[in-house]
């Protein structure tokens, strides 16, 4: 999964507000091996303001109209799933009529709106863990025990989602490294990552690129820098049964699965 930022204040200064120079990344995306694209038009950093509902709609229609026109002179293999990262569901029905394919809704499933627009609309969902509100810090959240909130936390949200009228083979989950967990908690996740998709069979997304949790292991504050620690998170991930890995490094994401999973397939 190649992250798409529309946004002029992605946490890596990777984001384009330009719809055609959008669509020439995520060709570039798709060229390096992403069979996924993930567009987001809001920056999920809670040290900036959120937009408004209206520019996030402008952002993501203005990509999203122009890739419809690219994608369709692409053959079925080459073309790959998009989805839409967000996590309000006003955003969501307002491009409800163009082609997408899956919510990465990073609001952790609050209510059932947006579970109920991707029903509507045949959209798969992807529901990500947390307890902190789109845009507020939690810096100081402690849990118990972290594992078994996840539990309790996806055994919910799957069961609205269902209820929602969003079929299991269309739900996707993420454990939400970095939202509302301090280092402790994400490490507990990742070294713990196996018993969580051994007790949920659903695809999961390990989304560990460049996340400050590696900042904090290896003391580089600087974003741009983490790519090392990434794919040693990758490796942890597949290990753990992780299908799914958001990446800003692409090239990088793609060749380290296809080695790591080269040598774990080998008889």
């Amino acid at each position: 999964m190649g992250i798409l930022n529309v946004t002029d204040d992605s946490f890596c200064n990777d984001g384009t507000l330009d719809p055609e120079e959008a669509v020439r990344r995520a060709r570039r995306m798709v060229a390096d091996g992403a069979g996924i694209i993930d567009v987001g038009a809001e920056s999920a950093r809670t040290n900036r303001e959120p937009i408004t509902v209206e520019e996030e709609i402008v952002r993501l229609r203005g990509f999203l109209v122009r890739w419809q026109e690219v994608a369709a002179a692409m053959g079925v293999d080459e073309r790959p799933l998009v989805a839409i990262n967000t996590w309000r569901p006003d955003v969501v029905e307002a491009i409800n009529d163009l082609d997408w394919d899956l919510l990465n809704d990073i609001g952790g499933l609050e209510d059932d709106a947006n579970a109920r627009l991707c029903a509507a609309g045949g959209r798969a969902l992807l529901i990500m863990h947390t307890t902190a509100a789109p845009k507020v810090a939690q810096t100081h959240r402690a849990y118990d025990d972290v594992m078994a909130a996840l539990d309790a936390f996806f055994a919910a949200r799957i069961e609205s989602a269902v209820a929602a009228g969003v079929p299991r083979g269309a739900l996707v989950l993420d454990p939400g490294i970095d939202f509302a967990k301090q280092r402790e908690d994400n490490l507990t996740l990742l070294k713990r990552f196996g018993e969580l998709t051994a007790k949920f069979a659903y695809p999961w997304l390990l989304p560990v690129s460049r996340k400050s949790v590696i900042g904090r292991v290896l003391d580089l504050p600087d974003a741009t820098t983490r790519d090392a620690g990434t794919i040693a998170l990758i490796e942890a991930g597949i290990a753990g049964g992780a299908a799914i890995f958001r990446m800003h490094n692409v090239p990088a994401g793609c060749q380290a699965v296809a080695t790591l999973c080269a040598v774990r397939d080998f008889r």
